[in-house]
């Protein structure tokens, strides 16, 4: 089979013989398996749209708003002695305005109330819902902003029956309305949040009735959540690979688990959990699934995919890894490299299955 222009096909055994970095410049699209062909298409294409090297402002969230054509991104951590609260760092909110291919803008969001540390985050009534960790003097929690000036915020919830949240890290909604979100420890390890009080676990909240429950434990670090386009799956990232302190051990979790999503007396339950993959890079950090089931996550070499049997079938490898991504419109891929955003452009029936645009 050709392959398209810029991709790579990667011999299984004979891979560590050949240079990623080499790779990274000159094919950035490496086909593992031949389904990944069909994804990319005849022409995909991998740029850069903005290179910042002040400060890491393009690491999570990655929420593309489809009816105003813009993007709303939250920065890795930024000195700012001025933040006590958070430990001299603080959390930067970026909204990137598409206008056309190459004509873009860029704003820092300030919002009448703080979103403390916000991270992850996900489409909700019109605006984006954030994943909030908190600060050594205000909770940790779900906080939906407006995506309009002057970004009106509402917050939803806060502790489970009395007791504080972690640092909530990324969410996802269900068509029921519930927000699924979870709740490592990232927060206290980085200085900006006091001991935790609940274990490393991963929530339902049902914001038509205040039903808070744990869906799952037993995580070093849950981290990302993605469900499968028809729900009857949801993948969770552990990246317990990288603790907060920035130490590493290839002995610990990078794993991406799988459960089936049931109902038992009527309330939702998370049954049969499963490895689907482990991250031969890196961690496993935002996830994501397109139109066709398959599971992106972002890596330590790019985004990894797989399809839902767990096969690795393809990467798109940019040098420094990707924490967090979103789909755009119609084969759009926005990848967040920390000083860099990259877009991708593979075809355009490969939609991500929250927006489906």
């Amino acid at each position: 089979m050709a392959l398209p222009p810029y991709c790579q096909r990667v011999n299984r055994q004979g891979e560590a013989l050949w240079s990623t970095l080499a790779a990274t410049v000159n094919a950035p699209f490496l086909i593992y398996d031949n389904q990944f062909v069909a994804l990319l298409g005849p022409n995909p294409t991998l740029e850069v749209l903005i290179d910042d090297p002040r400060a890491p402002f393009f690491h999570e969230a990655g929420v593309f708003i489809p009816d105003s054509n813009e993007i709303f991104i939250t920065s890795n951590q930024i000195k700012d002695p001025s933040a006590v609260s958070t430990g001299g760092k603080t959390i930067q909110i970026t909204k990137i305005e598409l206008f056309s291919d190459r004509d873009l803008d860029r704003h820092k969001v300030r919002c009448p109330t703080k979103v403390f540390m916000a991270n992850g985050g996900v489409n909700y009534k019109g605006g984006i819902l954030f994943c909030a960790q908190g600060s050594l003097y205000e909770p940790g929690g779900l906080i939906h902003m407006e995506a309009k000036r002057p970004h009106k915020t509402t917050t939803l919830i806060t502790n489970y029956h009395g007791r504080q949240f972690n640092s909530p890290n990324d969410v996802v909604l269900h068509s029921d309305g519930s927000i699924w979100f979870t709740d490592p420890c990232y927060g206290y390890e980085q200085g900006f949040r006091g001991r935790p009080q609940l274990p490393n676990q991963v929530y339902r909240y049902d914001p038509a009735t205040g039903d808070i429950r744990v869906v799952a434990d037993g995580f070093g670090r849950p981290n990302g959540i993605a469900f499968a386009p028809h729900e009857k799956i949801l993948y969770i990232t552990d990246t317990d690979f990288i603790h907060g302190d920035g130490t590493t051990d290839p002995a610990r979790a990078a794993t991406i688990y799988a459960y089936d999503v049931t109902q038992i007396s009527g309330a939702p339950f998370l049954l049969n959990r499963r490895v689907l993959a482990f991250a031969d890079t890196g961690a496993p950090d935002g996830i994501k699934c397109d139109v066709f089931g398959n599971i992106y996550c972002g890596c330590g070499d790019g985004v990894n995919v797989w399809n839902p049997a767990g096969t690795l079938i393809g990467k798109i490898l940019v040098e420094g890894g990707i924490a967090n991504f979103c789909f755009g419109r119609e084969g759009e891929i926005f990848l967040l490299g920390e000083h860099k955003l990259w877009r991708a452009r593979l075809a355009k029936g490969t939609k991500g299955a929250l927006l489906r645009v």
